[in-house]
């Protein structure tokens, strides 16, 4: 919860509205991206690259605490997102996103 803290603006505190918040956005780019939305696209690729960021400084510590666990977990997190993020910035799928419906 602290890594994202400076994300939430002090709503960290504030029960279950971030969580409803975060969910209700995470759902809007979800249906975006079904309907091919290419706003929706590019709102998902900042988010995957956001939780690259934020997911380099655990990695770190991990290496250099040589912690197995926290390195795997995190460089799993940070693989997996990187191919979210090149899967959507790919040319074949960005046109995808620009043909009309």
């Amino acid at each position: 919860m602290s890594s994202g803290a400076w994300l939430l603006f002090s709503l960290e505190l504030a029960g279950p509205y971030m969580f409803l918040l975060t969910a209700a956005a995470g759902f809007a780019v979800s249906l975006g991206l079904m309907k091919l939305n290419n706003i929706a696209r590019h709102v998902a690729m900042l988010i995957a690259i956001a939780g690259i960021v934020m997911l380099v400084p655990p990695v770190s510590d991990a290496v250099a605490l040589a912690n197995v666990k926290g390195l795997i977990a995190g460089g799993l997190g940070i693989i997996v997102r990187v191919i979210v993020a090149w899967y959507l910035g790919r040319a074949e799928v960005a046109e995808q996103f620009q043909r009309p419906r």
